[in-house]
């Protein structure tokens, strides 16, 4: 039973992520003080770090950035850097990663991996932490969490227990899920301290719901699009639009039923999901709300029959 179980628990997990992430190498190791070395370190991949207890300063080309205990750093690749020790010793875990592309991903959550590269396409600061797309800094709620995971991915690592790379697997993609949703946190946090970047982030979303509607696209898909929770994505939204995300996408919606129902070569029955409708019903019933009539109605009074 087994060896068709655990296969379908990967398979599950590639298409739920849309990519896979992989652990090259962990690393916990205690550095003694000392002068960052003179030539910059680059890799391929991307590099987490994190500070379980001390003071470092990482210095890139054009900045340098002074981590204390409990900090998650999350260095893009090819990114040079170089690390120089503050206090007397620093406690640290060093975790280098990437994602396999499975042969058919699915639809999935937008994850770490797409969050890194949205974040990296801005090229306006959103705070101090993602004012370089090159790195991003982690030391929110989530930081206990991020810790606990690190740990038991190096102890993982060191030994050589049954299933072991499954297990692997298992918690490095909650390594990623629990980046993820820090990030997502301190992306919101820092947008409510500057309204411009929410405004941009709202009218992004916008033109994404304008180029998508017909497809069934739903106001949670719309906020994971600019990683918003959905709740303040549609509390954004209003406020900038003046209506809510939802009543926007119907209204889309409708707007291109009621020019699909003027054509009467195209049945009622089928205009649903040509306007991005779940099931003809729906369409019925968010139609009358908002044009006070049925579809049919609506077509007899255009064609002069009402």
């Amino acid at each position: 039973m087994f060896d068709k179980l655990l296969p379908a628990i990967e398979e599950s997990m590639k298409n739920d992520s849309g990519s896979m992430p992989v652990v090259f190498e962990g690393l916990d190791q205690i550095r003694e003080k000392k002068e960052a070395s003179a030539e910059m370190s680059v890799h391929s991949f991307h590099e987490l770090f994190y500070l379980r207890s001390g003071k470092v300063e990482f210095i890139f080309e054009n900045k340098s950035l002074i981590l204390e205990k409990n900090t998650t750093l999350i260095i893009k690749p090819n990114t040079a850097h170089k690390i120089r020790v503050i206090s007397k010793t620093a406690d640290t875990i060093l975790l280098y990663f990437g994602f396999s592309k499975p042969n058919n991903p699915g639809t999935a959550q937008p994850s770490l991996e797409s969050f890194l590269e949205f974040a990296g396409s801005e090229t306006e600061n959103v705070t101090q932490d993602y004012g370089n797309p090159s790195f991003i800094v982690l030391s929110g709620t989530y930081k206990k969490n991020i810790g606990n995971l690190l740990e038991r991915i190096v102890d993982e690592q060191k030994e050589d227990e049954v299933n072991k790379d499954l297990m692997m697997e298992v918690l490095t993609v909650e390594l990623m899920v629990t980046l993820s949703r820090a990030m997502k946190k301190e992306w919101e946090e820092s947008l409510r301290v500057r309204n411009g970047k929410a405004r941009e982030l709202v009218l992004i979303a916008r033109d994404y719901i304008d180029e998508n509607y017909e497809r069934g696209i739903t106001v949670a898909e719309a906020a994971a699009y600019v990683f918003l929770s959905q709740g303040y994505f549609t509390r954004a939204f209003r406020d900038e639009i003046g209506v809510s995300p939802m009543s926007y996408l119907m209204k889309k919606r409708i707007e291109k039923a009621c020019e699909l129902l003027e054509n009467d070569e195209i049945k009622v029955s089928g205009i649903a999901s040509q306007a991005g409708f779940s099931s003809p019903q729906r369409f019925n019933v968010a139609f009358k709300k908002l044009m006070g009539m049925t579809p049919l109605d609506y077509r007899k009074t255009k064609a002069g029959r009402g």
